[in-house]
């Protein structure tokens, strides 16, 4: 029975039919949960402009009242289906009233408010995003590896780690490694992180709203291949109370005039821009990021801006290369795990270029 499912699971449907899946992806109520839901469509489709809206019922994610429930997907970004292969596809979508205003939990719209405007456009924004993220036991929510109920040894070993005592979940982590990259996203590397069950992967470099599209869906992508493992997927900035590392989102940026000669002026005055805004940022950033920027564990108390060159301390890091070179990105360190690259992408932007 198990390999007549794994066959039908496999089948290419090419051989039999033009015909194509395509699976409707979108972000829920809460602003972390990822739904979506497959459709039909009549042949192999290369641009989200040929594809149609759809809709779906806003009362079951919490975005919208039972009397009117109807939301509409409006389809931004199509990535190739690692799951179905063949011509099927990923459709990154937002989310808009039947009216065609965004709703309120759609944070894409403002982001490409942000990135379509005209002194952006000409900055052609890069964004590398390092994605940590914690797999945990299914029944148990407790950390991939770990003694039920109790702990491993102290962090130290498991950072980029091999071993069966060191390393735990490499399958999954390589599994979404390879499935991202067929699916065409800009997934530049993974390692094991600090704390065991723990691991980053970053995407990027990606220009303006496509670095918010690529993220989205890569964690799409993760959470189907841990539901398939039986392993449940946490983006929560801290898992472990206690002497652990927490999970973070740093964000590394530049514009044309950064990675210019001259480029390290421009990176210090954006950088002073950050610091008057950071409470804004840190507002921003994710849910329960105080209960990991605590001035331990490499980062910067909630409360306190500080940049330096090289200190995974500071809220802004700028690397040695960076400095050394006259030009370059720098990297925010403050964003969660769980914060919206949209919101996040977008307000660094509009921080650095529009203020």
């Amino acid at each position: 029975m198990a390999s007549l499912l794994s066959d039908l699971l496999n089948l290419d449907l090419a051989e039999s039919t033009e015909k194509i899946v395509a699976e409707y992806i979108w972000i829920g109520g809460s602003g972390m949960d990822i739904r979506s839901k497959a459709r039909t469509l009549p042949g192999p489709v290369t641009d989200p402009s040929e594809l149609p809206k759809w809709n779906y019922d806003g009362s079951s994610t919490g975005q919208a009242p039972g009397e009117d429930s109807e939301v509409i997907l409006y389809p931004q970004a199509i990535f190739k289906d690692p799951f179905r292969r063949g011509n099927n596809i990923l459709v990154m979508c937002d989310c808009y009233t039947p009216a065609g205003e965004p709703i309120p939990t759609n944070k894409r719209a403002g982001a490409a408010k942000v990135f379509s405007h005209p002194d952006v456009v000409a900055e052609v924004p890069w964004y590398g995003i390092e994605q940590e993220y914690t797999l945990l036991q299914k029944d148990v929510n407790w950390p991939l590896g770990w003694p039920v109920g109790g702990f491993p040894g102290p962090q130290g070993p498991y950072y980029c780690a091999a071993g069966a005592d060191k390393a735990f979940g490499r399958d999954i982590v390589d599994a979404h490694y390879k499935a991202c990259l067929f699916a065409g996203i800009n997934i530049s590397g993974i390692n094991g992180e600090v704390m065991p069950g723990q691991w980053e992967f970053q995407v990027g470099p990606a220009v303006g709203i496509s670095a918010g599209d690529e993220l989205w869906v890569a964690r799409y992508i993760l959470e189907r291949i841990t539901e398939i493992s039986g392993v449940v997927l946490s983006f929560d900035p801290k898992p472990i109370k206690g002497d652990w590392n927490g999970a973070g989102a740093h964000t590394n940026y530049s514009t044309k005039s950064m990675r210019e000669e001259g480029g390290y002026e421009i990176i210090k005055k954006a950088i002073d821009k950050l610091s008057k805004r950071h409470k804004e940022h840190i507002a921003a950033y994710g849910e329960g990021n105080e209960r990991r920027l605590t001035g331990r564990h490499e980062t910067a108390d909630i409360n306190t801006f500080k940049w330096g060159v090289a200190n995974r301390g500071a809220s802004i890091r700028v690397g040695r290369d960076t400095e050394k070179a006259g030009k370059g990105y720098f990297e925010d360190r403050r964003p969660a795990s769980n914060m919206d690259p949209y919101v996040v992408t977008a307000m660094i932007a509009e921080t650095t270029i529009l203020m």
